[in-house]
């Protein structure tokens, strides 16, 4: 009952979120003044386009030694493969979640063999987004040696300037030549108390992801009967 509960709230603070994403999306393209489309498939936004596929390309033979380092623009083909794989397992997770936790009226409509199946969706889909975050989106995020051990921009919404420019030379260029850039840079800094915090909160956040993967494996190994 008691992980039930956690499960629950955990359900509710993630609708939240996801929805309020959705809610800032909608300010924003609102802010633009332009279409759905133009919104959607502009050249900034987190949609893939051919770039991604020439950057993908570029980056294998980069890895297997056959080019030199793509020059990546604002997003990179993982950050958009990262967000499409979260937005996309939210509503999976969601869907088939509310299934589950409202079987009286979701069989209304729906057969009951679906029940059965919510249950299949929602528990491999989990197992699925614990698996990717920490093998391929650990290592993009946290491994690479620029960042290693920790990459701290989701707690500061800030890069430095020579590391932007390093990592992101195409957005870079771009934001040069039509004068962005001033608007994009700021002065400033984290404070020395406060780079200890949000260290200590990512460290935080790591182990307990660790353990709990960790927890995940032994009963897969040793919980059944």
């Amino acid at each position: 009952p008691g992980a039930g509960l956690i499960h629950r709230i955990a359900a509710v603070i993630t609708f939240g979120y996801f929805f309020f994403h959705l809610f800032n999306l909608y300010k924003e393209k609102k802010r633009q003044r332009i279409s759905w489309f133009q919104f959607v498939f502009n050249s900034q936004s987190l949609m893939f386009n051919k770039q991604d596929v020439k950057d993908f390309i570029a980056t294998m033979k980069w890895f297997l030694g056959f080019g030199k380092k793509p020059e990546y623009g604002r997003w990179t083909y993982w950050e958009k493969f990262d967000y499409f794989a979260v937005f996309w397992g939210v509503t999976i997770i969601g869907l088939s979640g509310l299934i589950q936790w409202f079987p009286e009226y979701f069989t209304l409509i729906l057969p009951g063999w679906m029940i059965n199946v919510a249950a299949i969706i929602h528990s491999d889909e989990a197992l699925l987004a614990v698996g990717f975050i920490f093998t391929i989106h650990f290592f993009n995020t946290h491994l690479r040696p620029e960042v290693f051990p920790m990459d701290k921009v989701i707690f500061t919404g800030t890069m430095e300037l020579e590391e932007y420019k390093n990592e992101r030379p195409r957005d870079y260029q771009n934001l040069m030549k039509s004068g962005q850039l001033k608007k994009v840079a700021t002065k400033q800094t984290l404070s020395e108390n406060a780079e200890k915090i949000y260290t200590l909160l990512g460290f935080i956040a790591l182990s307990t992801g660790l353990v709990l993967i960790g927890l995940i494996i032994y009963s897969m190994l040793f919980g059944y009967k």
